[in-house]
Formats: structure tokens, sequence, C-alpha cells
């Protein structure tokens, strides 16, 4: 296997996370700090509400939050029951306006850590850099922040290096702008196109008339497809029902394809399963969610955040490379309410000011 690297780059709000084997992109998360998923939480939550029609418990979290426990989940039934503190794990982020989901199988240390009377957020669970250090324990770990090298290297040791003149290169920040958008261009001719809606996910593969008439070239074009497919639903954490629509094959022919997928599904942590084709010839996967997919993250299309902390990413470019420079950065409305929302990335760039334009549409903001 190819050696594993971990580069992370900070900047104000926002941590970005890549995993590479070799050369190749294989995991990737974009995280806002302030804003954290929940996911691996140790919590200490009270029930409030247990439901016998859907097998589980609604808890009150420490943020005023409500989750729900499967029963599966609890060791103990007989401890759900109104009122009761029990000790908790997030086990995956909340989704579509429901709360996040919960276990009570903890480990002792888990357990022991938890101790104590009172809902309360225990302990934060591990984040993208952590978790990709666990699965690539051998990789070094890459980041252009000294507060981060200082977070990481008490955690990671010597693994950890700080990078100052950037952590990502050109061709990587250029894969993480290929994520933040629904096309991904196919090697040799064509294109991957990814459409998220609240039931599913759609992949559509389309040859753009590279192999019009050629069977075996459009076998060949469905092949890379598949293995690309594979790997944007890595990339991108896609989660749940995911349909995949191959180019130009007939159902039949279809088939031969089912190989190459499985096989390129199975480099994915989660284990995505392959539950065949359907009668209009859709390759139907299943994927687990746990943390929140990339489109939720960033907005599908880029939310008023999202375009703010592009935006501030680029003044702190600016503003390290002409010291004392104190620009203002001129965005839409809802630009600058989301950023004002998020007091510590703007607290990172002391000196630059917000002007709200309403002639300014997101996605155009300018540093003057």
């Amino acid at each position: 296997m190819a050696e594993a690297l971990i580069r992370v780059s900070c900047s104000p709000g926002e941590r970005r996370v890549a995993l590479l084997r070799g050369d190749a992109l294989d995991l990737a998360a974009v995280e806002r700090p302030a804003r954290p998923d929940g996911v691996g939480d140790l919590h200490r939550a009270r029930v409030t509400a247990v439901s016998r029609a859907m097998s589980g418990a609604f808890l009150a979290m420490a943020d005023g939050s409500t989750a729900f426990l499967p029963e599966s989940e609890a060791p103990d039934r007989k401890a759900l029951h109104e009122g009761a503190i029990l000790p908790v794990r997030v086990s995956r982020a909340p989704q579509g306006g429901k709360g996040p989901r919960l276990t009570a199988r903890l480990a002792p240390d888990e357990i022991a850590a938890a101790a104590g009377q009172g809902v309360a957020l225990v302990r934060r669970g591990p984040d993208a850099v952590l978790r990709f250090a666990r699965m690539a324990r051998d990789a070094a770990v890459v980041t252009d922040d000294a507060a981060e090298f200082a977070r990481l290297r008490p955690l990671l040791g010597e693994r950890v290096r700080l990078d100052r003149t950037g952590a990502f290169d050109d061709a990587l920040e250029a894969e993480f702008d290929l994520l933040a958008g629904p096309e991904v261009p196919l090697p040799g001719g064509g294109r991957l196109t990814i459409h998220p809606t609240p039931a599913l996910t759609a992949l559509d593969v389309d040859a753009g008339g590279q192999v019009a008439g050629d069977g075996e070239a459009v076998m060949r074009l469905n092949r890379v497809a598949v293995a690309e497919a594979a790997r944007q639903i890595r990339l991108r954490n896609l989660a749940g029902a995911i349909l995949l629509d191959v180019a130009g094959l007939t159902v039949k022919r279809r088939e031969a394809l089912a190989d190459p997928l499985a096989a390129a599904l199975a480099a994915d942590p989660l284990r995505p399963r392959l539950l065949g084709l359907t009668r209009l010839g859709l390759f139907e996967i299943q994927r687990q969610r746990v943390h929140p997919p990339l489109q939720e993250v960033l907005g599908w299309p880029l939310s008023p955040l999202s375009h703010g902390l592009i935006a501030l990413r680029r003044a702190a470019r600016e503003m390290a490379a002409v010291p004392g420079r104190m620009p203002a950065l001129h965005a839409a409305p809802a630009v600058v309410t989301a950023l004002e929302a998020l007091p510590d990335a703007l607290a990172s760039l002391p000196g630059l000011r917000l002007v709200s334009e309403p002639g300014l549409a997101p996605g155009r903001e300018e540093l003057r």
C-alpha cells in the first residue's frame, strides 16, 4: 500500500483535513471547530420520554438538544425510565431535523469518566485529524498552523510537523474545490455528476460524446467511472441510499460492472453495501451515516457561511503577505451575518472589517 500522509490546513473558522496515499486523496473532511458535529462526544444525559413504538428513548443533552437512544444500544433496558441520568456517546450526527443518535454501550474508561450527577458534556469525541491518524497509524501529520501543531503534538507525538508555507499545494486545493461542486471530470473524457436530495443521492455518468458507437470504449469509461464514483462517495462522506447510473449500457451489460464497483467500495472504512441493480439498471448502494455528508457542512449550493470562510481564507493569506494591511471584506448581507455568528473566526483576523453590501451576491466577496 502507498505511503500515507495527513495534511491539515487551518484557516479562520475552518479546518480541512486530507488523508493521502501516495499522491491520491483517499479521505477528506471539512470541519468548523466552533460547530463540531458531536460524533463521539461523551455525555451524561437525562431520559425525558420512553417510546415503546420507536423501541427507544429520547434524552435531553447539556446543550438543550434532544437525542435518541435505541433500546438495542442500552445494555440495561430497565434504566430507560423518565428522569434517569445515563452515560452515553453520540454515535451518529443529527440528520434532517432529527437529533443525534446515541449509544449507552460504553467502554469501562468511558463509564468511569462519565460518572457524576446532572446532565453534562463530559468530553468531545475525536476530530477528523485524530480519526484519520487512527486509520493510518504510520502516517506523518503536516499542518500549517502553530496552534494546531501545539494541539496535536501531545496527542500524536513526533508524527506531527509544522509547515508554515502551507499544508495544501495547488493540486490538493483543486481537489477540495471539486468536492464542493456537483461535477467530477473523468480521465479520458466524460464526467460524473452528484445530485444529493433529502431522500437519496444520485450519481450519473455522462460519456460526453467521447465514445459514441464504440461498445468497448463505453465499457472502459464506465469501469473508470465506477471506481471514481466509489471514491467520491468516500471523499464526500455520502450516506444513506445512493443510486449510480452508468452510461450507454444495457441492463444486462451493466451486470459486468458489479464486481469492479464492489471492489472499489471495499476500500471505504464504512464498508458500503452494494445491493444490486434496480429494474431500471441503477446500482443501488447503502452507506452508513455517522458524520454529516460534506454537502451538509458546506451547503448545497455553498452556504453564505462557506462563502464567508473562503473569503476569510483569502484575507488571511493577503494579510500575511502584506503585514500591517487592514483590508475590509465587502460581502452580501447574508455572508456578513453568517460570519458575525462565528466570532471565533473573525477574532483570528483582528483589524479586518466587514462591510455589508446588498448589491453583492454570495460568492462575489471583495477585499478592498
